[in-house]
């Protein structure tokens, strides 16, 4: 199994989501991300075998504990991309208010998943959503454009669990599909 950790970006932000990727539409050489599975990724895991599940739904639900953080607003502004403005791969939506507790639950994820053998992240974590790839540089100039002139708001959400999500890869892009949730404590 494919699999990440992941807040997923709730159904009634889609259409805000959508509207910002249209802004890029007329960016060649960008490949927009479905909007319907929009989220933002703790860690990624990457194949897993079956028999290691149980050990990491306890790690999972153990990070929980370990955040000791109640339900909070996320609020979904701004861009940017990875690396850099002048070599662009990613073009990303960032999280204003609920980036603390985003880098929290990264923190406590990686801690534990790195602890059972998974690769340690090779860069400093940015709480952001994926909206495009860049597959060539054809529109550079009008992704750079929009993302130094353009500051949206999307939209707020109450966060109030994480989930291991399962990426299956089809011609028509990944599906996703939640394996399991992991609420957090409001006590």
């Amino acid at each position: 199994m494919r699999l990440f950790v992941s807040v997923d970006v709730p159904d009634e932000l889609t259409d805000a989501v959508a509207d910002l990727q249209n802004e890029f539409a007329d960016a060649d050489g960008l490949n927009l991300t479905d909007p319907s599975q929009a989220h933002l990724t703790l860690k990624f895991l990457g194949d897993v075998e079956a028999d290691r599940l149980p050990d990491l739904r306890r790690e999972l639900a153990g990070a929980v504990v370990d955040a000791d953080i109640g339900p909070f607003t996320a609020r979904f502004e701004g861009l940017g991309v990875f690396p850099s403005l002048e070599y662009i791969s990613v073009v990303w939506l960032g999280v204003e208010d609920g980036s603390e507790e985003l880098t929290r639950l990264h923190e406590t994820v990686e801690e534990r998943t790195t602890a059972m053998g998974f690769e340690p992240e090779s860069h400093e974590f940015t709480p952001h959503v994926t909206l495009a790839r860049m597959e060539h540089a054809s529109g550079k100039e009008r992704v750079q454009g929009l993302v130094r002139e353009h500051n949206p708001v999307v939209g707020e959400t109450t966060v109030e669990s994480i989930h291991l999500t399962e990426s299956t890869l089809t011609e028509d892009g990944p599906v996703y599909t939640t394996v399991e949730r992991f609420s957090f404590s409001n006590e």
